[in-house]
């Protein structure tokens, strides 16, 4: 997320704000490049997307496989084939991205499932899992010079605004947890701001919904109907943004004709969960102990804690992200 181009006036933004199946695992049906859109261009009354309208991606043990994770991910694109002018430098630039989640040492693929399966809760496109490959390629731990933290990449302003708690010996950027529920229900809000378009949401995370917004109307658009690509005003980084993401796609949609990939996909992935500490739980490398759950692990996952004790809130709620106890 762009350390620009963030107004975050919430009042302002909430007057503003409005209201994707296979039938074999490799097989995938083709959709038009863009979403038709079904909410109305002016809504009668705006609204923004509330904690209840993201669901967390928890549930009882479901044993799965990498595979599935990556069937999700094909089922739910908005942009189910590639078009012809898909970057080459983008493509060359993303092109290690399905051998980090063939990888059983890396962390990415259960990063993966976990922002995957939020951003599926959502009814939102695949796509926008693909957000933290662009931002921090997916480390939770990424810190930018210029300011922004975290998996999502978000400014501390960003952050506060969208409800990502931040506090002495805590920053929520750096939780996977916190992070994801406050993007995904921001990308929520934008999605249905923009028409159920996933290209100009996007545009709209990396440069500002005001930012979009004024580039459709300069240019007499409507979200409905608009060609992102050809929006006047609109920074060449975020036109670039998008064409990272379909580039992304369109790299990991073509590496299932690799048989080694695919090989190397089809093997356990449990799912992360985020579960509450109890108070007397002082560091979460005791905790990983106590639950057999690998200390080295839980700590890549969970930067936030860092090597020191747990700061505690006002109400102890604090939430860590670790493969699932019924599976792992």
């Amino acid at each position: 997320m762009s350390a620009r181009h963030r107004p975050r006036n919430r009042k302002s933004a909430a007057r503003m704000l409005s209201t994707l199946a296979v039938t074999a695992l490799l097989a995938f049906p083709a959709a038009a490049s863009a979403p038709v859109a079904s909410t109305p261009e002016v809504p009668a009354v705006a609204a923004t997307a509330t904690e209840a309208d993201v669901p967390t991606p928890m549930g009882p043990p479901v044993p799965r496989r990498g595979l599935e994770i990556y069937r999700q991910f094909q089922q739910g694109r908005a942009e189910q084939e590639c078009s012809s002018d898909v970057s080459p430098r983008w493509s060359k630039h993303f092109a290690a991205a399905p051998k980090r989640l063939a990888t059983p040492s890396d962390d990415t693929l259960l990063l993966f499932g976990y922002v995957l399966d939020a951003v599926r809760a959502a009814h939102l496109p695949s796509e926008y899992a693909l957000i933290p490959f662009v931002e921090s390629g997916y480390r939770p731990d990424a810190r930018s010079p210029s300011g922004p933290v975290g998996l999502w990449q978000m400014i501390e302003r960003t952050a506060r605004n969208h409800k990502v708690p931040i506090r002495a010996g805590y920053d929520g950027r750096l939780s996977p947890v916190d992070s994801t529920r406050a993007a995904v229900r921001y990308l929520k809000t934008l999605h249905g701001m923009f028409a159920g378009d996933w290209r100009l949401a996007a545009m709209a995370y990396n440069a500002g919904e005001y930012r979009i917004l004024g580039a459709l109307k300069s240019g007499g658009q409507q979200a409905r109907s608009a060609d992102p690509a050809s929006l006047a005003g609109v920074p060449a980084t975020t036109q670039a943004y998008v064409r990272k993401l379909q580039a992304l796609s369109c790299v990991l949609g073509d590496a299932k004709q690799q048989d080694s990939w695919v090989k190397a996909m089809d093997r356990p992935a449990p799912r992360l969960q985020a579960i509450t500490l109890d108070k007397q739980t002082r560091r979460i490398t005791d905790w990983a102990d106590r639950h057999g759950q690998d200390p080295a692990r839980v700590g890549r996952l969970n930067p936030v804690f860092g090597d020191g004790p747990i700061a505690t809130s006002g109400d102890g709620q604090v939430r860590l992200l670790a493969p699932d106890l019924g599976i792992n």
